[in-house]
């Protein structure tokens, strides 16, 4: 019976199993994990809507190979990061911690790192509609950091919170 429901694949995070082709097959919205890609993998995610979203905190947390990120833009596939926020695997919903893994362990520059984040992280999620960037029509939802010279500063900051004030539906939240 059909629900409605897009499925969201975990795979590939300790072994390739061919999820990566049932999640294609399954019309998936993302397919998460993905410490492990092989050329099968690659070619089936180029020829598909499905996004590729790598989990930094999983892999520092449980010392596991980080997603080959690089591998995966260079082969034009869209990226998202996400924090996997879990007891198990990933006790961390530090997104700035996040941000900060995808650059100094996956080599992704604080630009593809942010987009991953956020514009690449709702499509992840089927919301990009509605959020990931700053457009006409989309929820104002934003974080205001504190004073810094760039934003290539965010990565720099993965210990401190550098996040002065965070706007949801337009509306300042209680610090």
């Amino acid at each position: 019976m059909n629900y409605g429901l897009i499925p969201k694949i975990h795979t590939n995070q300790f072994n390739i199993i061919g999820g990566v082709k049932t999640a294609i097959n399954s019309n998936a919205l993302s397919v998460d994990h993905l410490e492990l890609l092989d050329n099968n993998d690659i070619k089936a995610l180029k020829n598909s809507n499905t996004i590729c979203t790598t989990l930094p905190a999983c892999s520092f947390f449980i010392g596991i190979p980080y997603a080959p990120v690089k591998l995966m833009m260079e082969n034009n596939l869209g990226v998202a990061i996400a924090s996997d926020f879990n007891p198990g695997t990933s006790p961390t919903n530090n997104m700035n911690f996040v941000v900060s893994l995808a650059c100094i362990k996956m080599k992704m520059t604080p630009e593809e790192a942010i987009n991953a984040a956020t514009i690449n992280g709702a499509y992840a999620m089927g919301v990009s509609d509605q959020l990931g960037s700053i457009s006409v029509g989309k929820k104002a939802n934003l974080i205001i950091t504190k004073i810094l010279n760039h934003y290539n500063e965010i990565p720099y900051n993965f210990s401190n919170n550098v996040i002065e004030q965070v706007i949801i539906n337009g509306v300042k939240q209680k610090s």
